[in-house]
Parts: C-alpha cells; structure tokens; sequence
C-alpha cells in the first residue's frame, strides 16, 4: 500500500515517524513518501520536503510568506498526483493540510487526519469543513472525540503520542558530564521553541531572565535546523548552557522549565518537570487571536486538565520580573511545587490509554481493509 504523509513542525515530524513504524508493523512493504522532517526519514519516509522550510507561524507571518507557501501547497498537489497514494495522513499543521484534504477528497483521495487541527479553540464551525473533506480523524485529546460528535464526525480518540514518545526515549544517563552542564545549581530548562518567529518573540526576554537569575544553571533546548544567531546574546551568559536535539534528556535532569507554548509543555508535563508556559507573538496578531479564540487557557497541560495546573505569561505578562517570580515559586516553594506535581499526576491518568501511534495504526489498517 502507498501512504503519502504530509507534517508541517517538529512535532507533527516526530508523531509521524512514530506512526509510520508502528504502520510497519501491519504492513512491512508499505511505502511512505511525504512532507515532514528528520524522524519520518529514519523512519523510511521518503521526504520530499522539510518542514523548516514551511514552519511559519501566527497571522501577519503567514500573509508574508503566502507566495512561499502557496508554492508548497503546489508542489504537495503535483506530487500526490503522481505519487497515487492508497491514503493521504495528514498530521496537524491545520492551515496548509486543510486545504490539501479539500483538493484529495475532490481527488478521490482517501483521506485520515490524525491530531486534527484545533478547531475547538476557535471558529469551530471549521469541524464541518473537515466533515466535508476527511474521511477518518483520530484524535489525541479525550475531549475532542466528543466536540467533534457534536458536528456529526466520527472521531477515534487513540491516547497521546507524546506520551509514546516519552515511554520510548531512553535517558543518556552520560548526558549531564558529555554536555559539561554544572549541577551545583538548580537546573532551569529553556525551551524556547523551534520555529524562527518564536525565537525572535521569546530569545530577548529569555535572555533577561537567565541574566536576572544567576543562582541558577539554564540550558537551552536548541534545534540545530535554525541559525544560531536567533539565539543572540543568550549564547555568550556563564550560567547558560546549550544542548542541541536532546530535550528529553535535559527534561529528565531539569527541576523547572520555562516553555513556550505548543507540544513542549505537555512533554514537560510528562516528565513531571514543573514549568512556566510563555508566549508572545504580534501585536496585531495576539488581538485577532484573543477576540477569536474560545478556550480559558493556551497549553495543552491546563486544557487536558481543564485548570490552571501552570501558570501561562502571555504577551503582556511575558516579563522577566513575572517569570523571575514564578520560577522562585516553582523552586522554593515545596508546596506549591506540589501542587503542579499533583495536577500532572491527573494529566497523565486521562492521557494514558496505551500507545497511540500503535492503536492509530491498528484502526488505519482496519479502516483500510473496509
């Protein structure tokens, strides 16, 4: 069978290959052909193109970049069509996949989107577009099984493939000495994100704050696909450290991480590292978002829970005297320590439901032989 598999971020790259191995499993002579990254290559993808080069974010952004992005969305079209593949898995990355499942269903294109855009924070009659376009969604939030009912589309909620990820790395116990990271202060996690317009909003004021806390080791989870001048003067503080590629590893040796928001705050859950979530994007931007969205919080850990289980510094609060306060807190107060620890104890019950990428695989197959 030929799957054509489209990812548009890391997350979505990592996901994929996961589901891409576990698929294997069903079927061993599967070939797989597809936009993503550096984990659907190992994982026998043959990528076509990376997701650096298409990892725009937020409104202003995307209309600068819409010729750029239109040319993907192009390339995507003309190479399904000669690809033919037996099904097109989408992953995430709402905007440019939404509109490729359009042209597949007009193509006759079977098609399965797993981690559906989050149509349920914002206009969320969109759910009724991809009643119209996806044959089959499968879900990763338990919440969502339900939302998407309520516009008649059957979703599969199949668990959270962070958490497979999480179950299936393997802790460098070497890392800490490889990485020359000094352990005699506490170590703070930075996990700045890892796309260029993220770095340009968080770099500055993350920088600030390292420079304002020396009492503290930071280490900065680093993607190697971005240059290192977005980094800026981070790079050149005494109780700084970068790692590149290894953020599980530094999350299994952090006591507090500051995150911005997206996939990372639900993997710094996971590894029970208590964190600050951050974010900070266009004036213009954050007001269009703000009047449009319809949910009380932005990061995947207070959303599953369905309460503030860590505190979000957004726009005007993404400043280094808050975060220097919440990372105090975080760090010395044993009781409110606690408190978060407690609520990623809850997180973790709702989400774990066995691997998602191998039930995901499983219903997949079983969809496709109907």
């Amino acid at each position: 069978m030929r799957y054509y598999i489209i990812a548009g971020e890391r997350s979505g790259d990592l996901h994929g290959g996961n589901l891409v191995k576990a698929l294997k499993k069903h079927e061993k002579h599967g070939i797989f052909r597809g936009f993503g990254g550096e984990y659907m290559k190992e994982a026998g993808v043959d990528v076509v193109v990376h997701y650096s080069d298409m990892a725009f974010m937020g409104f202003i952004e995307v209309v600068k970049n819409l010729n750029t992005i239109t040319r993907y969305i192009k390339q995507c079209k003309q190479d399904i069509l000669n690809f033919k593949p037996d099904v097109i898995i989408l992953i995430d990355y709402g905007g440019f996949n939404m509109r490729i499942a359009k042209f597949a269903k007009q193509q006759g294109f079977k098609v399965f989107y797993y981690i559906p855009p989050k149509v349920w924070a914002w206009n969320q009659k969109r759910a009724l577009k991809i009643k119209a376009t996806v044959d089959q969604v499968f879900a990763i939030l338990p919440f969502e099984k339900d939302f998407f009912k309520k516009f008649d589309v059957h979703a599969d909620y199949v668990g959270n493939p962070v958490l497979d990820a999480i179950k299936a790395h393997v802790v460098d116990k070497d890392f800490i000495r490889r990485n020359e990271i000094p352990t005699a202060k506490p170590i703070v996690a930075l996990l700045p994100g890892s796309r260029k317009q993220e770095l340009q909003r968080v770099i500055p004021v993350m920088t600030e704050v390292a420079r304002a806390n020396q009492s503290y080791q930071f280490v900065v989870a680093a993607v190697k696909n971005l240059d290192e001048s977005l980094y800026g003067t981070l790079v050149f503080l005494p109780n700084v450290k970068f790692v590149y590629e290894e953020t599980y590893d530094l999350l299994s040796c952090a006591k507090a991480a500051i995150v911005t928001s997206g996939t990372a705050t639900l993997e710094t859950a996971l590894f029970k590292v208590p964190q600050i979530v951050v974010y900070s994007t266009s004036v213009t931007t954050y007001w269009i978002v703000k009047m449009m969205i319809m949910v009380p919080f932005i990061s995947l850990v207070n959303l599953v829970a369905g309460k503030e289980v860590v505190k979000e510094l957004i726009q005007g609060d993404f400043t280094v005297p808050k975060i220097s306060a919440e990372l105090n807190k975080l760090l010395n107060d044993n009781s409110y320590r606690e408190t978060v620890l407690n609520g990623y104890d809850e997180i973790i019950k709702v989400l774990d439901t066995g691997s998602a990428s191998e039930n995901t695989a499983r219903l997949m197959m079983d969809y496709l032989k109907k």
